[in-house]
């Protein structure tokens, strides 16, 4: 029996989401699936719904078509060139599927139901077996959530404003049946209300905050140094950044979300350290950014030394695979009735949720365990 399962993305004609539908569909062209970790021989028998079976639509703000966006990409370097071309009925069929955010003006409880009401539409219409949403829109500022649990919150959505839309997209996905992963710093599951309001409905969620560049090489270097005996004194790092995600993080409030959960990783697993994240815009470095790290420790008697290291990348490009890796993931989790969070995803982010452990190679093991328990 033919297993088809949507991928609801939040932002869903952004640069990620964009190059993640083009992406699936050149994988299913022939494209090597570099970066694609699910099509490693470690996942062969997990059971992974086939890329060719995911299906996407999604929320947006707005109403651009996604062959604009592939071209806008294709001309910035993102996408290779002629893939517009290959791909446009695969654009046109993820198009169709994608709505535009409710207007919020009739209250935050009907914005849930219209979102919910679209997803639940989407899944009906195309024939899933399962809906996993994923939020890869626009970093938001932190935003303070006033609410204690599922039923105080249920009251609060028909009277106030009372959360983000990341958190309003977060109900949505679980009022329609549908797992949740966000893909960024923003407010969505961290409230407790939110995550019991999954609970409640049997549902997994998972996040947050991709890692793809600095924190990436950050969660394989900081154990290295502790399982060395190596003390580290300082670690600073630059991030110049382009594109949409730029423009959003030169919003102070914005970078806040993206700072906090950058420099988690190495609070818990090196200690106090010094040394800051810093994080600036540069517009016409479009969709590419890059990262300069400097890192103070000592050796054997106290002699000091440094290293430093310079990352430079696409970020929709090394973004994308991870999407279609936790669609397949999540995918799999609700199949298996996994509720509540999903700490093995933690292989995927800077800041994941329910787990304190940082370390790339210790969170893909935990990842591979889980895939293959049962």
């Amino acid at each position: 029996m033919r297993r088809r399962v949507g991928v609801w993305l939040f932002g869903a004609r952004g640069s990620v989401a964009t190059t993640t539908i083009a992406g699936a569909a050149a994988l299913n062209h022939g494209s090597p699936p570099a970066g694609v970790v699910t099509e490693l021989p470690a996942f062969a028998s997990a059971g992974l719904v086939p890329l060719d079976q995911l299906v996407f639509g999604g929320h947006d703000v707005v109403g651009t078509p996604l062959l604009k966006q592939v071209e806008r990409l294709v001309a910035g370097g993102v996408l290779p060139v002629g893939l517009d071309a290959l791909i446009t009925a695969e654009l046109a069929e993820a198009d169709r599927n994608i709505k535009v955010v409710p207007d919020s003006a009739a209250g935050q409880d009907a914005v849930v139901r219209r979102m919910a009401e679209d997803i639940g539409a989407f899944r009906l219409r195309n024939d899933l077996s399962h809906v996993v949403a994923i939020n890869v829109a626009s970093t938001e500022a932190p935003y303070d959530v006033q609410v204690a649990g599922p039923a105080e919150l249920r009251t609060a959505l028909g009277e106030r404003e009372v959360l983000p839309a990341s958190s309003l997209g977060a109900l949505a996905a679980f009022e329609a049946g549908a797992a949740y992963v966000d893909f960024t710093p923003s407010t969505s599951i961290r409230p407790v209300a939110v995550r019991e309001w999954a609970i409640e409905k049997g549902l997994p969620y998972g996040g947050q905050d991709a890692k793809t560049g600095e924190t990436l090489v950050k969660s394989i270097l900081a154990p290295m140094f502790a399982a060395r005996a190596l003390p580290v004194h300082a670690w600073s790092g630059t991030n110049l950044l382009g594109g949409g995600d730029g423009a959003t993080l030169a919003d102070p409030r914005a970078a806040e979300s993206k700072s906090i959960s950058k420099e988690r990783a190495l609070a818990e697993l090196l200690g106090d350290v010094a040394g800051d994240v810093h994080i600036d815009y540069v517009d016409p470095m479009g969709e590419w950014k890059t990262a300069w790290d400097h890192v103070l420790f000592s050796g054997f008697l106290g002699v000091r030394m440094t290293l430093q290291f310079t990352w430079q990348g696409c970020d929709s490009a090394l973004a994308a695979p991870l999407v279609l890796d936790l669609a397949r993931l999540s995918a799999l989790a609700l199949e298996r009735g996994h509720v509540g969070a999903m700490p093995f995803l933690g292989f995927y982010f800077k800041d994941p949720i329910e787990s304190t452990e940082h370390s790339l190679v210790r969170q893909y093991d935990e990842l591979v365990r889980w895939v293959h328990s049962c």
